[in-house]
């Protein structure tokens, strides 16, 4: 990520974010999708000279905003593909079960339900996880 080493910290909350931030990156995507469905269909009209004149503020504000959110959502696909390129590293089939489930946003107490494990054993499986995410 260029800032700095991954801390067991860092990867166990991007792990416990991993879900809504790719739901994030998707919704993102869809409406690029869209909008780029739109301009497509008004193609024409896209190319016709436009008024000119100063940009208001507050269209420059939400060009602003939109740029900030870009910035934040590059930020979570950073961390998305850290996960990523770590998850091969888990190899042990209970450590790769655990890990399939944490990113898909369940909680160590559904997981040790689903897997008839207590949720300490979760917990202990998760720290292995982290372990052989940052070998």
């Amino acid at each position: 990520m260029g800032k700095g080493q991954i801390t067991k910290e860092k990867l166990d909350q991007w792990i416990k974010d991993y879900r809504w931030m790719i739901n994030t990156v998707e919704q993102l995507q869809m409406e690029y999708r869209y909008n780029g469905a739109k301009i497509a269909q008004y193609g024409i009209e896209a190319t016709l000279p436009k008024a000119s004149g100063q940009t208001s503020d507050v269209v420059f504000t939400e060009v602003v905003r939109r740029n900030k959110h870009l910035k934040r959502i590059n930020e979570y696909i950073c961390k998305i593909q850290e996960v990523q390129k770590r998850v091969d590293k888990v190899t042990e089939p209970r450590e790769a079960e655990v890990l399939y489930w944490l990113l898909e946003g369940k909680s160590m107490r559904w997981i040790g339900q689903h897997m008839a494990l207590s949720h300490v054993t979760i917990k202990n499986i998760k720290e292995n996880i982290l372990e052989s995410m940052l070998s």
